[in-house]
């Protein structure tokens, strides 16, 4: 089966095509012409990701998957949430995002916080939802060099490492974005 990850993010589309290990041939953004920024503009993480999906199947026909991934902090009452990427501007710095981050926090106890993942699907004219969620905390530090965006502040229950420690091979078993990829792949197995 062909589907077409609606990303041109390489850090995702790495991680997803990990994750699925050839269970689908995945196509990109780039693979299908398309060059846009699709534009992210709901209030929320399912909001986004059937935005990115939706503008792929309309203005290119593709079956096709996007997702949407926020960190949500408890003591931030869930920010930076859907605007995660663009936490500290809209250069998208993962560096930026970070320290604003922990500066946010200095002085706080409370460092629970999850990652969630929404991928929409859209195929044969249906869209499917599935969500993953990634429980942890903020580290007070940046440790680990695996990974991508907040990886290196976050660390996942039952580990004393954070995500950006982790091997790729675990992170992707406990993650969010593993989690709701997984969904996916069950879900598209049932259909085979």
């Amino acid at each position: 089966m062909k589907l077409v990850f609606a990303s041109n993010n390489q850090n995702k589309i790495r991680e997803i095509q990990s994750i699925l290990n050839g269970s689908i041939q995945l196509l990109s953004l780039e693979d299908i012409g398309c060059h846009e920024d699709i534009p992210e503009t709901a209030d929320t993480i399912e909001g986004n990701a059937i935005l990115k999906a939706n503008y792929v199947t309309e203005n290119y026909g593709y079956d096709c998957f996007a997702d949407d991934t926020g960190l949500e902090v408890e003591a931030l009452k869930g920010e930076p949430g859907v605007y995660s990427a663009r936490y500290a501007g809209e250069q998208k710095n993962a560096d930026d995002n970070m320290n604003k981050l922990l500066e946010a926090l200095k002085d706080e106890e409370n460092r629970s916080a999850q990652f969630k993942t929404v991928i929409a699907l859209n195929l044969e004219g249906k869209q499917h939802l599935f969500t993953g969620l990634a429980k942890g905390k903020i580290t007070f530090n940046k440790t680990g060099n695996h990974g991508f965006g907040y990886d290196p502040v976050f660390q996942p229950e039952n580990y004393k490492e954070t995500f950006a420690e982790l091997s790729a091979e675990i992170k992707n078993k406990i993650s969010h974005r593993g989690k709701a990829t997984e969904q996916l792949i069950d879900f598209l197995n049932t259909r085979k």
